[in-house]
């Protein structure tokens, strides 16, 4: 998922925690406006295929607010948000996950670390795109764990998440970067 985001990014945002939200049914402005009700400072939007787009920080640590953003207002009605969240606490080492909104409920939510944990309203509602790439059932374990006591699973750990990153991709049509952006400053 990092190295996703910094091929659109690089190191534009130094220092920032952040997360890239989806959302289709509102403008640019609208998905900022809605970000900034969040407290969260938005670096960057765009939109691209169909989809509004907004890079933000995961957190608002000047109002010490370090939960997770509530999304569900991004998407009342028909709308809905795809939310990637990329590093939600690099102190504490946390994997990325991934939250789907529709109407303004959670569809599903997973982390990359567990994508067999799959929680919200229809908790399969990827699976045939997940098992499809590999990342859920009979080909997802990998036989080199078993076979060599040496193998190290985390060495390949960035190509699933590039693969997992790609299914949702497919899966919702979104833009792949580099993305049309505007620069929010």
């Amino acid at each position: 998922m990092k190295s996703w985001i910094d091929s659109r990014l690089g190191n534009a945002y130094p220092g920032h925690e952040v997360n890239l939200v989806f959302v289709r049914g509102l403008t640019a402005d609208a998905v900022a406006e809605g970000l900034a009700g969040l407290r969260r400072q938005v670096l960057e939007t765009g939109s691209a295929g169909g989809w509004t787009w907004a890079m933000h920080d995961s957190f608002a640590p000047e109002a010490n607010d370090f939960d997770t953003a509530d999304y569900r207002p991004l998407c009342e009605g028909d709308g809905e948000a795809v939310v990637f969240m990329v590093e939600p606490c690099s102190a504490k080492a946390h994997s990325p996950d991934f939250t789907y909104y529709r109407d303004g409920r959670c569809v599903l939510h997973f982390s990359f670390e567990d994508v067999g944990q799959r929680v919200g309203d229809n908790p399969d509602h990827l699976s045939a795109e997940l098992l499809e790439a590999g990342l859920i059932g009979p080909d997802a374990y990998c036989e080199l764990e078993d076979e060599d006591d040496g193998h190290d699973c985390s060495e390949h750990l960035a190509d699933q998440d590039d693969r997992l990153v790609r299914a949702i991709a497919a899966a919702f049509g979104l833009p792949s970067p580099p993305l049309a952006a505007e620069v929010v400053g």
